[in-house]
């Protein structure tokens, strides 16, 4: 691996168990700026902060900066703030010594401490109470922390990163996030983009997925069609990467493309139904044009449910629909819709002729 500071490396998926770079940060412009941003950082030990929604990607970049590091010999020890009770959470973070409360019958170290000489990464961050927030401002000034119960401070040489998918400024706002520990944590500021952003990534990171699930699984499915692709990019991914994967994984199970279509049919577009136009990144924008592709894609998902409710009644949808047998099935052609084979229990799908 490439030595931090000799320019922009490229991660060994064997080496360090992650998707190559051209999966992680994929062909969108901000996420190459991005990328050549990490590497930057990644040599030098200062704290960073991971912004973004849920599901985009926090981990695998705090692990790209790890593995970049000087550190990189070092452990990778993750912290999630919200997965482990408020309670623990200062004896998991700081650990304690014998006899610090009932029940601790030994010594036992803490995260921090077992992160020496590597990366600390603290994902939700916000979640940190306010005793726990001033216990880590003190790791985070001076390198040292105490143990629950110990009388010495301990010295550590730890490299942290912290991730979010709230807005600290607003939490600083509302007294439950302290503002000296945001500026100690973000000194360097990275900011992921939602799948929706970056949509042209989209075929890179289902190919992947595919693939990585498909030896997982040691299933072999059939490559996703064209079709299927440009389904997935018109979709707006309220749950991101994550939500990206977990539907191919259900995939490579099923093998079943037309319940995949139903799945993106079915689940919100976006906050109001319709997926957020894509911008040309330059050029003229055409309002005619965007206005009849966002008509359409309301229109293929009205047919589609109203098709669903009616059981692939052509007839009866379109009746439902107030329009004629066939406008509905020239809208359905059109829409590049095709019927599954069952519907309901396994009951054959009703037939052109017979349809009533």
């Amino acid at each position: 691996m490439t030595k931090p500071g000799s320019g922009v490396a490229s991660l060994s998926l064997c080496e360090t168990n992650l998707p190559p770079d051209e999966v992680i940060f994929g062909q969108t412009v901000t996420m190459q700026i991005l990328r050549q941003k990490i590497y930057k950082v990644a040599s030098t030990n200062v704290p960073v902060l991971i912004t973004g929604e849920s599901g985009t990607g926090k981990e695998v970049l705090a692990k790209v900066l790890h593995f970049q590091s000087p550190w990189s010999a070092g452990p990778f020890v993750k912290v999630s703030c919200p997965a482990i009770p408020s309670t623990l959470l200062e004896s998991e973070l700081f650990g304690y010594e014998k006899g610090a409360f009932t029940g601790a019958y030994g010594t036992k170290p803490g995260r921090v401490e077992l992160a020496d000489r590597g990366t600390l990464f603290l994902d939700e961050i916000a979640e940190l109470d306010l005793g726990l927030q001033a216990k880590l401002l003190q790791l985070l000034q001076d390198s040292q922390f105490s143990r629950i119960g110990a009388q010495e401070d301990k010295k550590v040489e730890v490299r942290i990163v912290c991730s979010t998918n709230r807005e600290l400024d607003k939490e600083i706002e509302a007294g439950t996030f302290r503002s000296d520990l945001f500026y100690r944590i973000n000194v360097v500021d990275i900011h992921l983009l939602p799948l929706r952003e970056r949509k042209q990534d989209i075929p890179g990171l289902a190919s992947y997925f595919l693939k990585s699930h498909s030896t997982l699984l040691k299933c072999n499915p059939r490559p996703a069609s064209s079709r299927l692709v440009q389904a997935l990019q018109r979709y707006s991914w309220p749950g991101n990467i994550r939500q990206l994967e977990n539907l191919i994984r259900r995939y490579v199970v099923l093998g079943d493309e037309e319940a995949i279509y139903r799945e993106l049919a079915a689940g919100p577009l976006s906050s109001t139904g319709v997926s957020e136009p894509e911008l040309p990144a330059a050029g003229p924008i055409s309002l005619k044009k965007m206005t009849q592709r966002a008509v359409l894609e309301v229109e293929r998902k009205v047919i589609l449910k109203t098709l669903e409710a009616h059981r692939w009644n052509r007839k009866r949808a379109a009746r439902a629909l107030n329009i004629s047998y066939r406008a509905l099935l020239y809208k359905i052609q059109h829409a590049g819709l095709s019927s599954p084979a069952t519907f309901n229990n396994s009951k054959p799908m009703v037939s052109p002729g017979a349809e009533a």
